[in-house]
């Protein structure tokens, strides 16, 4: 059954009744919108744009490559579980794996210390196929888990993720076991090492654009709009003739797409990739990261990831400055977690939605501008 929504029924116009010897009004066809429209744009996230863009200029080599591209990445992976969760209601615990998979596939195609095992093909037929490998992955795994819902669809995505990391640490024929792949390459083209700090964070930049953007779009289209209502009431949207497994399928595949391609970045910039990667601990981290964000609006997983990898960056830092023991980092960055989920259960979205309504409300009632004024 097709997955776009069936076309609705269509209304009779009604004429307006006018009184009796009055003269017709003249009505102006109102001058069409358009869809995308630079003025459309608020001010504060062209101000976002300009200083990412610019971000180059004050930051340090450090700071674009193990922080900014850092968080750029975990925040791609994060939205492919916040577009699952937020339109689809399918909370996934298996896109980190996702995107492990196409790490280990692009060191297998591609490149890399293990010459026994890597095939060595260029990066532009190795990192597309990587992908692919990465979204057939998702999607047979988003097969087993939309049947569920619930704890149930968490169980089941936890329970692929613990045994492709099981397996991949393992086997020692195609994975390397324990030890993984190291000395993955970026791609070189156009005299460009893409591994520099600079030309990766604006591909990192590029990608994770493409990602959020793509997120939008599609929740506006009517596949998303399908998928909302799935998520709402499934019931109702099978008896009006929608294909409710094939639309959760779909967006697997779709999120998987999202998670793979954050997985050949991800290799690309640690230049490795380990069972570590695809373990259960930061399968955990991308979904407290989702819901530390903000599950509301894509924006979301990528405030949790810079919020996230500054933590795990200073936090050892900060308690050696303090005089204790810098093992317990965990420690402040759970602290941290919790401290945003206490005042806001929407995450960092929630707290700056409540800054903008207090900002807005009336200083003496303390009701919003609009009803003060009415």
């Amino acid at each position: 059954m097709a997955l776009a929504e069936p076309s609705a029924p269509r209304r009779k116009a009604v004429a307006e009744p006018r009184s009796r010897g009055a003269a017709p009004r003249a009505t102006t066809p109102a001058s069409p919108v358009p869809r995308w429209s630079l003025t459309a744009i608020p001010t504060h996230v062209w101000v976002v744009g300009l200083v990412l863009l610019l971000m180059p200029v004050i930051a340090s080599d450090f700071v674009l490559s193990q922080i900014l591209s850092w968080s750029l990445i975990l925040g791609m992976i994060a939205l492919s579980l916040m577009f699952l969760a937020g339109y689809g209601n399918m909370v996934s615990l298996v896109q980190m794996t996702v995107a492990g998979v196409a790490a280990y596939m692009t060191a297998i195609f591609g490149t890399s210390a293990i010459e026994t095992i890597s095939l060595g093909w260029p990066w532009w037929a190795a990192a597309p196929l990587a992908v692919l490998v990465a979204v057939v992955f998702g999607t047979l795994s988003g097969a087993l888990a939309v049947r569920t819902e619930g704890i149930y669809t968490i169980m089941i995505t936890l329970a692929i993720a613990a045994a492709m990391f099981y397996l991949v640490r393992q086997n020692y024929t195609l994975f390397n076991g324990f030890s993984g792949l190291n000395q993955v390459r970026a791609p070189v083209f156009w005299g460009i090492d893409w591994r520099d700090p600079l030309p990766f964070y604006y591909l990192t930049l590029a990608f994770a654009l493409a990602a959020y953007f793509g997120v939008i779009y599609v929740a506006r289209a009517p596949f998303g709009l399908a998928l909302q209502g799935v998520r709402d009431n499934a019931r109702r949207m099978a008896a009006l003739g929608y294909n409710v497994t094939a639309h959760r399928i779909a967006a697997w595949a779709f999120a998987s797409l999202i998670a793979g391609v954050a997985g050949v970045l991800l290799v690309w910039l640690n230049g490795q990739v380990s069972p570590g990667t695809i373990a259960v601990g930061p399968a955990i981290d991308v979904l407290i990261i989702a819901v530390v964000g903000g599950l509301a609006h894509p924006i979301g997983p990528f405030l949790g990831a810079i919020l996230y990898v500054l933590l795990r960056t200073f936090a050892l830092d900060v308690l050696v400055a303090l005089g204790l023991s810098g093992e317990r980092f965990q420690l402040l960055i759970g602290l941290g977690f919790l401290v945003v989920v206490f005042f806001s259960s929407d995450g960092l979205l929630g707290l700056w939605r409540r800054l903008r309504e207090r900002r807005a409300a009336d200083p003496l009632t303390g009701a919003p501008q609009g009803e003060a004024d009415g």
